[in-house]
């Protein structure tokens, strides 16, 4: 498996700091194997002892024991009284331990450890509980490969000759790592929907107690076949209805944000340029991973326009930016990406014919700031103009 050094970048500076590293992300994105890295960078950099690194892993059936957390803090107190030196204490999936804010941040009162927790689930750090965890931890989001990670992988494998060939791939499969070990369209598209049902069953279902499974099915499938379409609660519901399906609002709500817990999917506030505002109504909804997408929706329409904008967000969030749609009077900006003090705009499409120039560039044309402007699509042609930045989406993902 290939080092995610994007992640490991941003988690090094922070090793024997008292600060809980919690790692987040869908499952089977690599935050098991973001682990073991990081152990091997302690073994291999900092000189710890195996013996002084503590993991455990809750999708083991062998841990099932320590669910409880009083067993889970006898265990590692357990075996922290053998040891003389500083402790490393890595535990996946740790959801699955009742209350364990408390427990968590009783190791770190108790004794001189480092901890690393990972889980997949969005608010594992809301509710009462975190309150012992206040201050106490940074957040690190990790998600399935990024297309430059892709290549590497596949560089090592001798599996592409061409870019082209590996962005008709993402495009087809996304970047959930295991995939990329399957050789055949069959067992590839295999993985990908058992990976759903699992995060349907485990992350949604159980955890939320909920009845109507069908139900939730038709929603998250009718949101990843929507991508990138401006929506409102309520035109959702309407749609549904006109499908023979009825629904409450606050089921449809409820149901959304469970999907966006499991890291399923992204919703996307649009963002008011000229009143400098986020606005409450048609927001966006994208995908955690083209492949699953691709496996789960229903409609067998290709939009490549849609394809290419969810897979710029994805970009966008693993290079660590907060992203917002723009609006400018009756135009809109498909992104507007922040990050510190940094600002860019861009947009995305397919390929660009002489109408779609006057309209992608000239949207960004009517910003009156300074901060960079962008148009991404296929096109090989180099379009830039009026201060606005063409680049081709390959080589905008494989940028450094």
């Amino acid at each position: 498996m290939i080092k995610r050094e994007i992640y490991l970048n941003k988690i090094i500076p922070f090793i024997d700091i008292d600060l809980i590293k919690v790692i987040t992300g869908i499952r089977r994105c690599g935050k098991t194997v973001l682990l073991s890295q990081i152990q091997e960078f302690l073994l291999e950099n900092k000189n710890i002892k195996e013996e002084n690194i503590i993991a455990i892993n809750f999708e083991s059936a062998r841990y099932d024991h320590l669910k409880e957390n009083n067993k889970l803090y006898d265990y590692i107190i357990e075996k922290v009284s053998r040891l003389d030196n500083k402790v490393y204490i890595f535990i996946d999936e740790i959801q699955e331990v009742e209350n364990w804010q408390r427990i968590i941040n009783s190791f770190r009162v108790d004794f001189d450890c480092d901890i690393y927790i990972t889980g997949s689930n969005s608010k594992l750090l809301s509710g009462e509980l975190a309150t012992y965890l206040a201050g106490r931890y940074i957040q690190i989001p990790v998600y399935p490969f990024s297309f430059k990670e892709l290549k590497k992988l596949f560089v090592e494998q001798n599996k592409f000759t061409t870019n082209e060939q590996l962005f008709s791939d993402y495009l087809n499969y996304g970047g959930f790592p295991q995939r990329c070990y399957f050789q055949d369209d069959s067992s590839i598209n295999t993985f990908l929907k058992d990976l759903y049902e699992t995060i349907i069953i485990k992350d949604i279902m159980n955890r939320h107690k909920i009845k109507d499974v069908a139900l939730l099915r038709k929603i998250i499938s009718f949101i990843l076949d929507n991508i990138a379409n401006p929506f409102s609660s309520r035109s959702i519901v309407k749609t549904l209805e006109s499908q023979g399906t009825k629904i409450s609002i606050s089921t449809l709500l409820n149901y959304i944000e469970y999907s966006k817990e499991a890291f399923i999917i992204f919703c996307v506030n649009r963002y008011d340029i000229t009143g400098k505002k986020l606005l409450s109504t048609q927001e966006k909804y994208y995908s955690i991973d083209i492949g699953i997408r691709n496996c789960i929706k229903n409609s067998e329409k290709i939009d490549l326009n849609k394809l290419y904008e969810n897979i710029v967000f994805l970009e966008m969030l693993i290079r660590g930016y907060e992203i917002h749609v723009g609006k400018l009077g009756n135009k809109e900006i498909d992104f507007i990406c922040y990050k510190g003090k940094e600002k860019v705009y861009i947009q995305v499409a397919y390929l660009i014919n002489e109408n779609d120039r006057a309209r992608e560039f000239g949207n960004l044309e009517k910003i009156n700031d300074n901060y960079p402007k962008y148009v991404i699509s296929s096109d090989l042609v180099n379009m830039s103009q009026n201060g606005i930045i063409h680049k081709n989406i390959i080589q905008f993902l494989l940028e450094e």
